[in-house]
């Protein structure tokens, strides 16, 4: 070890003695210096300019949508406060947008503007089957946010304002985590393509707009799962856009229905191979009289054999029973659409207004256990008649 130091010393530079390398090796020295230092200013630039438009397109937003947004609070029997959420503008003209959950049973709620403004908002329709209401204002020429249903994609920055625990016009960012979620809402019904994001939501964000880097409401934020972090959920322009649009013209959503009730049932593999049906469930007839719970995340289960959707109960008068459909029977496809659950029937029903009529294809069993006949049904759905309109419609 010794002998290796003085070696290695013999060709050390004395103290201030400079060490003189050939003029190639010198060259290469200040090029790499200079593209050391030249990669480091890149880099920052690079940051410091991404981490600027971030800024500025949140900013932007918030500029730009951030008074359309409002604080709702809703009076109890007594005249208090008994609930309190976000919801947004989306006319000049007074209309503007919430959840369901947060106006409840209301007929009429307080609203708070930017400004400072307290104005008394009626509601005029309400669908708890997506967690959306329309309320309005008696004002016009007030700031407004536009609902946009399309091009939205994983990663996309999201900006949403309301008023977190009472927090009033509070702004929080981040990305879309994921869509095509569904979840259910307090009737039972399915509310498919939930915007999942990674945005700060708490209590008191219900009903605010989630809204693109150019201002577009993409989402109204309705859900978040107690006791997780960063992971909320937003009912999709594209729902909120066609409710608005039934709320205002009849003041209540329309929806077809068949009844019928229906149980989901395991597919046997015979029946599988026999019928090329690749869905996990089918379904059969239950009594549609069925209570739901309340709100909850819906997962789809995990079967270790596929199931079949039969038949249980046909309501008197109904058009599943002027269509012939009969308690047992297992429903296959509706217009040629594979069906496992009773969600995607509700899915492929038409609305009303459009074609109402449609190929149900079926299998009845045969007496005693026998294998039974496929039929195709031609089925006349009608609008349900149970939802009615607020007063003053």
């Amino acid at each position: 070890m010794t002998m290796m130091t003085t070696t290695l010393s013999r060709f050390a530079p004395r103290a201030g003695r400079k060490l003189l390398l050939p003029s190639h090796v010198q060259q290469q020295s200040r090029l790499l210096t200079f593209a050391a230092r030249h990669a480091s200013t890149s880099t920052s630039t690079s940051d410091l300019a991404a981490l600027d438009a971030y800024s500025q397109a949140v900013v932007g937003v918030v500029e730009r949508i951030g008074d359309a947004v409002v604080a709702i609070n809703v009076p109890g029997p007594d005249g208090r406060p008994q609930g309190a959420g976000s919801g947004f503008l989306i006319s000049p003209d007074g209309f503007l947008l919430t959840n369901a959950h947060v106006v409840g049973d209301a007929m009429g709620v307080s609203v708070t503007l930017t400004d400072g403004r307290s104005l008394s908002a009626t509601v005029r329709g309400r669908d708890v089957a997506t967690d959306l209401a329309l309320l309005r204002v008696d004002q016009s020429g007030l700031p407004f946010a536009t609902l946009s249903p399309r091009g939205l994609r994983v990663g996309q920055l999201v900006v949403a304002i309301g008023n977190p625990l009472g927090f009033q016009s509070t702004v929080s960012a981040g990305v879309v985590s994921a869509i095509g979620r569904s979840m259910r809402a307090k009737d039972g019904r399915l509310i498919e393509g939930i915007v999942q994001s990674d945005v700060a939501l708490n209590p008191g964000n219900s009903g605010g707009p989630l809204m693109d880097s150019k201002g577009n409401v993409v989402g109204v934020n309705t859900a978040i799962i107690a006791g997780a972090q960063n992971i909320s959920f937003s009912v999709p322009a594209a729902t909120a856009e066609w409710v608005v649009s039934e709320l205002m013209e009849h003041g209540r959503v329309r929806r077809s229905f068949l009844g019928l009730g229906a149980l989901v049932q395991p597919a046997p593999r015979n029946f599988q191979r026999e019928f090329s049906f690749d869905k996990k469930t089918l379904v059969q007839v239950y009594n549609p009289e069925r209570r739901y719970h309340p709100l909850a995340l819906h997962a789809s289960a995990h079967h270790s054999a596929p199931r079949l959707v039969q038949v249980y109960n046909v309501v008197p008068g109904s058009p599943a029973a002027r269509g012939g459909i009969e308690p047992g029977d297992l429903l296959i496809e509706v217009d040629g659409k594979q069906i496992g659950t009773t969600d995607e029937i509700h899915q492929v029903l038409p609305r009303p207004g459009e074609t109402c009529s449609f190929a149900l294809k079926l299998l009845r069993p045969g007496a005693g256990g026998g294998s039974g006949r496929t039929l195709t049904l031609r089925i006349d759905a009608e609008e349900r008649q149970t939802f009615q309109a607020l007063p003053g419609r």
